[in-house]
């Protein structure tokens, strides 16, 4: 995970010497000529046979970067790195599109934000139409969409009558109680449902808009985080792309559930993470002045870190979503500390473990953990200000009023969360309720058991159908060419991790990791695919890394650039084939039954 061996250019391009990720950019020019080697001296080592029969088929070994540059290697394009005059693209002038200079220029500047603002404007544009269809309570929105109107009405769940659902469905007076409720997530999700329900009514619209907002910024956070992760701009655009057409992600985007926001802030997170990475080691170039210094490296103080402060607020709001982020958690805090190590080995420190140890460990804990405690504990505010009169406040409220304690200076307010919480604890670790759609994680990654959300048989002139016998379906699944891409993109992550050192290949894996692995303890658990939508972004990054491994490196000759630019297009096309294919089972579209079953490519898919 804090490998340095990826080397950098001076430009921003991001590859390394053996084939890595770097920036896909095709000329009409002829690949240069490979210069005859010369002798080897003492001023020139000879070189390794390996290397040169690449050299013999056009590759050309990247420069040696400066402690700087590995430090901080520049970002593609942008303010301070692109040209105030940018020279006009070969490509697109064979084309005959002629964009002018001061217009290209300024395009070339601001690529790093306008490319993935326009994905991500086309991945909300796919969410948000149609958003109130089905119009109908699917799945858990039961709970969720209700929940949240009662936080926002009364700061804590509420036990609803029978007929709820009806009566809220038919546009009728919202059947509110004041009866607490026994709920076994934290509120935070469920604030942020209430947020749209308030803004639009008590409608399917209402209680999905605020989800699918989420949803589409998420798009636009992914190709920002692996522009920044992969110093490339294209790269950073098929992430957002992707991510935008992975069935999962879409279907979650578009109900009220909590594991979207889950997926949200644990994107976050890991984005200032990324932020705090790079400015740290900003902060060490500097005060290196470029030349490594052991002992400087040692005594460095990192100073005020808040990027690291902000991805532990993010974290405390995801496991104020739901538990699963205390996984989270731990894994970032893993990580930030090696990232730390691995800078200051960098910048030239001796043992470099023990003085990220001594110097950094206790600022990184404060950060991820204390802060997110914080937040946590905060986000319970409504139900610390509901009363403590039985009946009449949230539940569990009361608890501890009047009972003997060894601990009388903790407030009964946090005393009654505690207790609270043991028993929703106990609840998660006993669930072993069976349901149809349940499955176990092995088959997660294969897309081996998908949810139905929502399932309709529509007659002929019911619904839309035009023949005899059709199919409604909201299904809870991955792209799967995406996610079968995924299983070979994470192979390749974890060579490039364990062979090469990559600490992008260790980022990825490790927000992988911590979305995902957590559940193999809970195997006997009721669990379901949908929750894989945690670690989905991080799936997308590694199919973006194979992407750019796909691509090959600059300094490919011109012949590999374009074969494997064919290839990872093709595969990209496919993706987006394959998701298309499958968009009327993600939004509940009535078609035919015999196109239903065209898409149940398996029996466990039914």
């Amino acid at each position: 995970m804090n490998g340095d061996t990826a080397a950098q250019t001076p430009t921003g391009t991001d590859h390394t010497a053996q084939g890595g990720v770097g920036v896909p950019v095709l000329t009409d020019q002829a690949s240069p000529a490979v210069p005859a080697p010369r002798a080897p001296g003492p001023d020139r080592p000879e070189r390794p046979s390996w290397l040169s029969r690449l050299a013999r088929h056009g590759y050309t070994p990247p420069p040696r970067a400066t402690l700087t540059e590995r430090l901080v290697p520049p970002m593609p394009d942008g303010p301070g790195v692109t040209p105030a005059r940018v020279p006009p693209s070969p490509l697109l002038l064979r084309l005959g599109a002629a964009v002018p200079a001061p217009l290209w220029s300024w395009l070339c500047r601001w690529a790093g934000w306008l490319g993935p603002l326009a994905v991500a404007l086309f991945g909300g544009l796919l969410r948000f139409s149609g958003l109130g269809e089905p119009h109908a309570i699917i799945f858990d929105e039961t709970y969720y969409a209700k929940d949240a109107y009662a936080l926002w009405h009364g700061g804590y769940e509420i036990s609803w009558p029978d007929g709820a659902n009806e009566q809220i469905m038919a546009g009728s007076t919202v059947p509110y109680r004041p009866d607490p409720s026994y709920v076994v997530h934290p509120p935070v999700g469920k604030w942020i449902i209430g947020a749209g329900e308030q803004l639009f009514g008590m409608n399917p619209f209402g209680w999905r808009f605020a989800v699918a907002l989420l949803g589409t910024l998420s798009i636009l956070m992914v190709a920002r985080i692996a522009r920044r992760l992969f110093r490339s701009t294209l790269l950073g655009c098929v992430a957002g792309l992707l991510l935008a057409v992975d069935g999962l992600h879409f279907v979650l985007s578009r109900a009220a559930l909590l594991d979207l926001v889950v997926m949200f802030w644990i994107l976050a997170a890991f984005g200032f993470l990324l932020l705090d990475r790079d400015r740290t080691r900003a902060r060490i170039a500097s005060r290196l002045g470029g030349v490594a210094d052991s002992a400087a490296a040692r005594r460095l103080n990192l100073g005020w870190r808040p990027y690291r402060i902000a991805a532990g607020v993010c974290v405390g709001l995801t496991c104020a979503t739901k538990w699963s982020g205390l996984y989270v958690a731990a894994a970032f805090g893993v990580l930030t500390v090696l990232w730390d190590a691995g800078s200051r080995r960098l910048a030239g420190a001796d043992r470099p473990y023990l003085w990220t140890l001594v110097r950094d460990v206790v600022p990184a804990f404060v950060s991820i953990v204390v802060v997110s405690v914080v937040v946590y504990i905060t986000s319970w505010w409504g139900w610390f200000a509901s009363s403590t009169v039985p009946g009449r406040g949230g539940y569990g409220r009361d608890w501890a009023v009047g009972r003997d304690t060894a601990f009388p200076w903790i407030p009964e307010g946090l005393r009654a969360l505690w207790h609270y919480h043991s028993t929703v604890y106990d609840f998660h670790t006993h669930l072993s309720d069976p349901h149809t759609y349940q499955s176990n994680p092995w088959s997660w990654l294969v897309v081996g058991r998908p949810v139905s959300f929502f399932y309709e048989s529509p007659k002929q002139g019911q619904a839309g159908c035009t023949v005899s016998d059709c199919a409604r379906e909201v299904l809870g699944i991955g792209t799967p060419l995406l996610w079968w891409a995924g299983v070979v993109a994470l192979v390749y992550c974890l060579w490039r991790w364990a062979a090469r050192r990559d600490w992008r290949a260790g980022a990825v894996l490790c927000g992988l990791a911590a979305g995902y692995l957590p559940w193999f303890a809970y195997q006997t658990r009721t669990i379901f695919l949908f929750y894989a939508v945690a670690f989905v972004p991080f799936l997308v990054l590694a199919v973006t890394m194979l992407v750019g491994a796909l691509i090959g490196p600059p300094g490919a000759s011109r012949d590999r650039r374009i074969i494997g630019s064919a290839a990872a297009g093709l595969l990209i096309l496919l993706i987006m084939w394959n998701f298309l294919f499958f968009y009327p089972l993600y939004t509940g579209q009535t078609i035919p039954m015999d196109d239903w079953r065209k898409r149940m490519w398996f029996n466990s898919w039914i």
